[in-house]
């Protein structure tokens, strides 16, 4: 199925495309974006499933990649620079080791090619309980989530997926039934039979566990020429707990010679 991403572009100069984590959307990369749309032309693109990009009961790590080759093809985007958070970071390994002609430059927060437990399944139970009939405002929704989300941060990012329909009723942006039914494959390990052997950059919070001392060799059999930097003050959503320090430590990567 031929799946045309929502996406937003700013900037000028050699494209770097971004793709966000699971549950999240270009919007939360929009900040960021514009400060490295200053260096670059930056795609931050829409995952099928999420933001306004459309949906699809399929969802795995084959069809995402296909996805973003075809966005390259529609955009005329013969070799980019990549970078991908989380469930994107997996998505952005995966295109660079099956495109890695097209790709000059890799970026990758805080995964890591392993398998994970489900330690956001909990989110979408949450999201899936409500019945968004019942609910007339955001906050509504807000409070309806607080017993099973205590973290009020978390709640506003889940609250980014909630929108109105033309009649005024509040939904889930997100296609929220396929990502739960496939979420068990988003949490696969990747293991392609070849490696990625141009220049990569993991860079993992000091906060998170997502990317532990122990992945590195993994990391290195499949990026030859990665490294891995921390960032001491950051969690997961490294990018915003920590702006300036992610915004230098890619700049940097990016434009070395």
């Amino acid at each position: 199925m031929k799946m045309k991403l929502a996406f937003e572009v700013v900037g000028k100069g050699d494209p770097l495309v971004i793709l966000h984590g699971l549950l999240g959307s270009a919007d939360n990369w929009h900040s960021m974006s514009r400060r490295l749309g200053g260096h670059y032309q930056v795609f931050a693109l829409d995952l099928r499933n999420h933001g306004r990009s459309p949906h699809s009961d399929i969802l795995d790590y084959d069809v995402m990649v296909a996805d973003v080759r075809e966005f390259m093809e529609q955009q005329a985007l013969r070799r980019i620079m990549l970078l991908g958070h989380s469930l994107g970071g997996k998505v952005a390994i995966q295109f660079a080791i099956d495109y890695s002609e097209q790709v000059d430059r890799l970026v990758i927060v805080d995964i890591a090619p392993k398998p994970y437990e489900p330690s956001q399944r909990y989110l979408l139970k949450a999201m899936r309980a409500l019945d968004l009939t019942r609910y007339k405002s955001f906050a509504d929704v807000d409070a309806a989530l607080a017993p099973e989300v205590s973290s009020e941060s978390l709640r506003q990012f889940l609250l980014k997926n909630l929108t109105r329909d033309e009649k005024g009723r509040l939904r889930w942006k997100i296609h929220l039934e396929a990502i739960d039914r496939n979420y068990d494959k988003l949490l696969q390990g990747l293991s392609p039979e070849r490696s990625f052997n141009k220049p990569t950059l993991f860079i993992r919070g000091g906060r998170s566990n997502y990317i532990e001392d122990d992945d590195a060799r993994l990391i290195r059999q499949m990026f030859p020429q990665a490294e891995i930097a921390t960032l001491p003050e950051a969690g997961h959503w490294v990018h915003v707990d920590a702006p300036d320090e992610f915004f230098q430590t890619v700049v940097n990567f990016l434009n070395r010679d």
